[in-house]
């Protein structure tokens, strides 16, 4: 049987069957979030599969931590969110990947002030959340496009 994209995230993304790819930068992958119940979530994905960010050398390290930060400006720019919440986490998902979450002056005030992970669970499962090609369209491309014209000094 044949794997799913989202069977081997990292695979896939290098393979070019992740469909959820943005750009492929200097220190990892950046993909858009299958959630968007804040819409612009991202994740960046290294460009091979480790447990953790410890299992990478030094200088891969601070390339994937460099680019981490520069998808939170490409999801900056690309939204109105007040600022961007970043979780390298790898408690589910036992690979190493770092979550870059707008947070929205929308949000409710007791969870703009807490962890994104205290959303109940039917944000990350609810189908009106899911990731939707024409929905998210505009502010994924606006992400891609910063990304891919990105240059660092």
């Amino acid at each position: 049987m044949t794997k799913q994209w989202f069977e081997d995230r990292i695979g896939s993304a290098l393979d070019g069957t992740n469909p959820m790819v943005m750009a492929e930068l200097e220190g990892g992958i950046a993909v858009f979030g299958d959630t968007q119940f804040l819409e612009g979530y991202s994740v960046l994905l290294p460009k091979k599969e480790v447990n953790s960010l410890n299992d990478l050398n030094l200088t891969e390290r601070t390339l994937f931590l460099r680019d981490m930060s520069i998808l939170g400006d490409a999801v900056m720019q690309a939204t109105d969110a007040v600022r961007i919440n970043y979780d390298i986490l790898g408690n589910t998902d036992n690979f190493l990947h770092a979550h870059v979450f707008p947070r929205y002056k929308e949000e409710e005030p007791e969870k703009l002030r807490k962890p994104v992970w205290l959303y109940s669970a039917n944000h990350w499962s609810d189908k009106k959340y899911l990731y939707d090609s024409k929905k998210h369209a505009m502010v994924r491309n606006k992400i891609t496009m910063f990304l891919k014209e990105f240059e660092i000094e």
